[in-house]
């Protein structure tokens, strides 16, 4: 399969203030498995649920869906071995079997399989079984990439959902001043290292099959575009589907997040309990229920740290160009420098994480308890036991000035409604 690895030519946009418009790419043979393996805060979400939203209208024209849901993530975790969330039941190799059986049995015709957990094959080994078990040399592997600017403060606070209790700057520190850079969370270069990624993909598919798609934030429906083109769709068929659930968390509330990640810890409690009642209840539920204001404080990046990820953009870019694969978009834009972030509201900073010194938990401590905790606890009873808490505390418009912010609020008194009515619920208060 002949493929044009020359720089694509730029269309302007005649909206006015619009950000320049790449050339659609040709389609790709009919046949073709296209396989999108993001790697995570690239327009995985916004993608995929495009194309499950329009799995139907695909399928008039020629390109199917197979997956069952808008994110295999399961099978994907299967296949490369990976644990998943936190507290999670470990997907199973059924879970990757289904999905193959689906792709195969849409025959000879297009289709398209987007997970970013592909991104974490480690090894040439698993990267072949992906390649092998959907399709072979039908398969075309696209990556999507965002400048790592981008990338960092998402993926913090992504991880913080997941647990982590490590503040922003601190984890900032460990990522890119810390060898082996590995600590607190060693997936982040695995994922995006982008140039050791594509390497590991290009070594198994070669060059040939595989292109890199650079994400124009500045350029809101280029990735829908990108993915209609290649699919041979007619254009404007993939729309953005509103999704509130994969909205991003303020500061104020990953922080609040955070400390509520450290009262569980230090309480022993266990992770099935943390993802029934937090990640799967409570967050869900604040994010599905409330809308942050136009003056919440956003997550910043230090200007040392946008320095640092623009130079590492840079040279992953001219590692990828090296490599014969093809590129659409800018290239410059993963090592441009962003200008420095401006602060929260009214020039306000974060305040430091110890401005208020945490005292002891108000949960329990079930650590030395011969009574298990229970742990089957519906997300829904979760997300209204907690809700108070998380999404009034976390989430409410501006307060007065006298009116401590949730980051400056000890976790005791943060987790004091949490425990009592978590204890209600489960029957021990």
């Amino acid at each position: 399969m002949e493929i044009d690895c020359s720089t694509p030519d730029v269309t302007p946009d005649m909206t006015a203030g619009a950000a320049p418009r790449t050339a659609a790419p040709a389609p790709l043979p009919v046949g073709t498995r296209l396989l999108h393996i993001g790697p995570h805060k690239t327009g995985t979400t916004s993608i995929q649920s495009a194309l499950f939203a329009a799995k139907d209208a695909m399928a008039a024209h020629g390109a199917d869906f197979p997956a069952h849901s808008r994110h295999p993530m399961e099978a994907a975790l299967a296949v490369c071995a990976r644990p998943g969330m936190i507290g999670d039941t470990r997907p199973t190799e059924g879970h990757w079997h289904r999905l193959v059986e689906r792709v195969r049995a849409t025959g000879k015709r297009t289709s398209v399989v987007s997970s970013e957990f592909f991104a974490d094959a480690q090894d040439d080994e698993t990267i072949a079984r992906i390649v092998d078990d959907l399709g072979g040399d039908r398969v075309h592997v696209l990556v999507t990439l965002r400048p790592l600017a981008k990338i960092m403060p998402s993926q913090w606070q992504q991880y913080v959902q997941n647990g982590l209790r490590m503040g922003y700057e601190d984890w900032l520190t460990h990522m890119l001043r810390k060898a082996p850079y590995e600590k607190p969370n060693p997936s982040f270069w695995r994922r995006h290292r982008h140039d050791r990624l594509v390497e590991r993909w290009v070594r198994v598919v070669g060059a040939e099959n595989l292109t890199v798609v650079v994400v124009d934030d500045g350029d809101r429906g280029g990735l829908m575009r990108t993915f209609e083109s290649l699919l041979g769709l007619p254009a404007g068929l993939l729309v953005p589907a509103p999704d509130t659930a994969n909205r991003s968390l303020t500061l104020a509330e990953t922080e609040m997040l955070r400390k509520l990640n450290k009262e569980f810890r230090g309480n022993g409690l266990p992770d099935e309990l943390y993802s029934k009642l937090v990640r799967g209840g409570a967050v869900m539920h604040m994010k599905n229920t409330c809308r942050p204001a136009p003056g919440d404080a956003r997550i910043t990046t230090p200007e040392w740290a946008l320095e640092a990820a623009a130079g590492i953009g840079a040279e992953m870019s001219e590692r990828i160009a090296a490599m014969g694969v093809r590129v659409l978009g800018d290239p410059a834009l993963l090592s441009a420098v962003p200008a420095p972030q401006k602060p929260g509201p009214a020039g306000e900073k974060p305040a430091p994480e110890n401005l208020v010194p945490d005292s002891e938990s108000a949960l329990p401590d079930r650590r030395g308890s011969a009574e298990p905790v229970p742990v089957r606890i519906d997300p829904e009873v979760a997300a209204q036991a907690l809700y108070g808490v998380l999404a009034v505390a976390a989430a409410a418009p501006a307060r007065p000035a006298a009116v401590r912010s949730v980051h400056q609020t000890p976790s005791r008194e943060l987790v004091r409604v949490l425990g009592h009515r978590v204890l209600k619920r489960l029957g021990r208060a």
